[in-house]
C-alpha cells in the first residue's frame, strides 16, 4: 500500500459499554522513529475483553492481531508488504527483565495493546517494531492469531510447570473456554498423545470440542471434578491448570493434585486460601502463577503451528467480518464457541 492510499481518518469499533458496540471515526496515526503501522487483518476475541464489552472503554480493544505492515517509521528495518502478528505487551527491550528474555515481565513497560494503547479491531494499528512478529506467508493470518493466547499463553503455562515438576503423566484442566482449549493441544503438541488430560467445564458445545482435540471432558453439571476425574480411571493429576479465574475452582484443582503436584493459575480473577502445612509443605506441591508468554517463545510456536495446522486450526470454530463484530462478541460470551475471529 502507497502512502497516498492510507487514510487519514478511519472507521473503529466503539464499545460503548452495556454489550454494545458502535461505530466512531479516530485519526490514523503516522509511524514515528522505530514504529511501524499495521493494516489490521484478523483479530482474536478473548475473555479478558469481558470488561470492555460491558464496561465501555475510550481504547480501541483488540490484543490478538495479525497484520501487514504499510508504512514505517525511520530506523526500522522491516519492509512494507510484511505479514505477522502483534505482542502483547509493548515491552522496553532493555530492562532487567527484558535483557534476560521475560519480555512480559517488563519493569518499564509502554502499553498494553488493546488495553490502554489502541489495538487490533480498528483497520489499523501502530506499534513498535519490536512487538511486531513477521511470519511465513503460508501461514493465513486467521490462523497466525493462534501464535499469541492460544499457543503463546497455553505453552508458556505448561513450561512454567515443568519447572517444577518434569515427570508429568496426567493432567487436569479447569475451564474449557479458549485458553483451556489452548493449553489441552498445546499439550498434546509438547508432551505427546498418550498423557490423560481432564478439562471441566460446564457449557455442552466446549465439552464437545475437548473431545475433538483428543481430551477427556468432565461436565460439572453431572460430576463433581473428583468424581469427574474416577470416571476417567484417575484420582490425583501431576499438573492441574486453573483457566478459569475462580476460587472455587482453584480450591478443587488442589483438592485433587497429587503429591509434588503443581497448580498453574493462568486465568485471572478471584483468589484461594491456602492452608500451607496440609495443601503445599506437606505434599510438596506448589502453587505457580503464568502471565502470557515471552516475545522469544514465538519462532518455537510458529514451527509447531506449520506442523500442526490441521489440528490447532480446529480451535477457530467462528469467523466474522469486522461489520458484525457485535454478534461475534455475543457469540462468544455466549460459550457456544471456541476461538473467535473477526477479519477486516
Amino acid at each position: 500500500m502507497s502512502p497516498s492510499a492510507i487514510p487519514a481518518v478511519m472507521q473503529v469499533p466503539a464499545f460503548t459499554g452495556g454489550g454494545k458496540i458502535s461505530i466512531c471515526k479516530k485519526h490514523v496515526s503516522q509511524p514515528g522513529a522505530g514504529e511501524l503501522l499495521i493494516q489490521v487483518k484478523a483479530n482474536a476475541l478473548c475473555g479478558s475483553e469481558r470488561w470492555q464489552f460491558y464496561n465501555g472503554t475510550e481504547t480501541t480493544p483488540g490484543h490478538e492481531t495479525a497484520g501487514v505492515v504499510v508504512a514505517t517509521g525511520s530506523g526500522t528495518k522491516t519492509p512494507v508488504g510484511t505479514s505477522g502478528v502483534i505482542f502483547l505487551m509493548d515491552f522496553c527491550g532493555t530492562c532487567r527483565s527484558c535483557r534476560l528474555g521475560f519480555t512480559q515481565q517488563c519493569l518499564a513497560k509502554r502499553g498494553d495493546m488493546g488495553f490502554n494503547r489502541d489495538g487490533g479491531y480498528g483497520p489499523y494499528e501502530l506499534v513498535h517494531e519490536n512487538i511486531f512478529f513477521p511470519i511465513d506467508a503460508g501461514i493465513s493470518l486467521t490462523e497466525a492469531t493462534l501464535l499469541l493466547d492460544i499457543m503463546g499463553t497455553s505453552g508458556h503455562a505448561i513450561q512454567r510447570a515443568k519447572l517444577i515438576r518434569s515427570d508429568i503423566e496426567s493432567v487436569l484442566v479447569a475451564g474449557a473456554g479458549p485458553i483451556g482449549l489452548g493449553i489441552l493441544a498445546m499439550l498434546r503438541i509438547l508432551l505427546g498423545k498418550d498423557i490423560p488430560v481432564i478439562i471441566a467445564d460446564f457449557v455442552d458445545y466446549r465439552l464437545k470440542l475437548v473431545e475433538s482435540l483428543q481430551g477427556l471432558p468432565v461436565d460439572l453439571k453431572h460430576y463433581n471434578l473428583q468424581d469427574g476425574l474416577r470416571h476417567h480411571g484417575l484420582t490425583s493429576p501431576d499438573v492441574a491448570f486453573d483457566t478459569s479465574g475462580k476460587a472455587a475452582a482453584r480450591r478443587a484443582c488442589l483438592d485433587v493434585l497429587a503429591q509434588r503436584g503443581v497448580l498453574v493459575c493462568v486465568g485471572h480473577g478471584e483468589g484461594l486460601n491456602l492452608t500451607f502445612s496440609q495443601d503445599l509443605i506437606a505434599p510438596e506441591r506448589a502453587v505457580l502463577g503464568s502471565e502470557y508468554f515471552r516475545y522469544d517463545e514465538l519462532p518455537t510456536n510458529l514451527g509447531y503451528l506449520q506442523q500442526n495446522r490441521t489440528y490447532l486450526t480446529q480451535l477457530i470454530t467462528h469467523r466474522f467480518p469486522i461489520k458484525d463484530v457485535q454478534a461475534a462478541f455475543e457469540l462468544f460470551f455466549s460459550g457456544s464457541s471456541g476461538k473467535v475471529v473477526v477479519e477486516q
